[in-house]
């Protein structure tokens, strides 16, 4: 049977410390997700409804964030920021503004991709029938909307969470820099401790993204 390197795991607290690392992640994405979803969801009513000079703004702010890397967004905040501005930005702090930023882009764009997706008539019909403009997003249009945004927000969701793999590149012991402490700390007595370890990295992001896939399947078959 070949040797995994799995042995390493068990080795005094390492699996500990990869779980500890990936409630990091998981911190960082949540707050990231939370704050993503309560901008994004404005945003995308305002792209909706505005013109002029604010859409085009809202418009440049989106290409901005789509074409720059998140690697470099974290870079540009957190080394950038603190020789510019002085600023003392704790790894997470960046990590969540970066995600941030980016969450709220692109669920902006999903909003309202979403609200553009319904039908003309349901607002007019809904004015016929003396509703108000906030009666008519609260009754009529946001429970249509949310069920065509709900697979696409949720792949941001899982999106975001796999991403925070990158804050390592700016020194947050997230999981996956863990896992590099821990092949570091076995390469002599483990040669094979990379692909035990980075095989449980594997289980742990899939463990933290399958149950988020499987809500968002629920709450549609409920919706239907």
């Amino acid at each position: 049977m070949p040797d995994l390197g799995l042995e390493v795991l068990w080795k005094g607290k390492n699996l500990i410390r990869l779980l500890g690392g990936l409630g990091i992640a998981l911190r960082i994405s949540l707050v990231s997700v939370l704050i993503s979803i309560g901008l994004g969801t404005l945003l995308g009513m305002v792209r909706r409804k505005e013109k002029g000079l604010p859409k085009v703004i809202m418009r440049l702010y989106l290409e901005f964030i789509r074409i720059m890397p998140q690697l470099v967004l974290l870079f540009l905040v957190y080394f950038g920021t603190t020789r510019s501005f002085g600023w003392d930005l704790s790894g997470e702090t960046a990590a969540v503004i970066v995600f941030s930023l980016w969450g709220t882009a692109e669920m902006s764009d999903l909003v309202r991709g979403a609200l553009n997706s319904i039908p003309v008539h349901q607002y007019e019909s809904a004015e016929a029938l003396g509703l108000w403009e906030k009666q008519i997003y609260r009754y009529v249009i946001l429970p249509q909307a949310v069920r065509r945004l709900l697979p696409p927000a949720i792949n941001l969701v899982t999106r975001m969470i796999k991403t925070t793999s990158l804050v390592l590149m700016i020194g947050v012991v997230e999981v996956l820099k863990v896992a590099q402490q821990i092949i570091e700390a076995n390469r002599m007595s483990s040669p094979n401790a990379a692909f035990g370890v980075y095989l449980a990295v594997f289980v742990i992001y899939f463990c933290a993204c399958w149950p988020v896939s499987l809500a968002a399947k629920k709450l549609e078959r409920r919706w239907r």
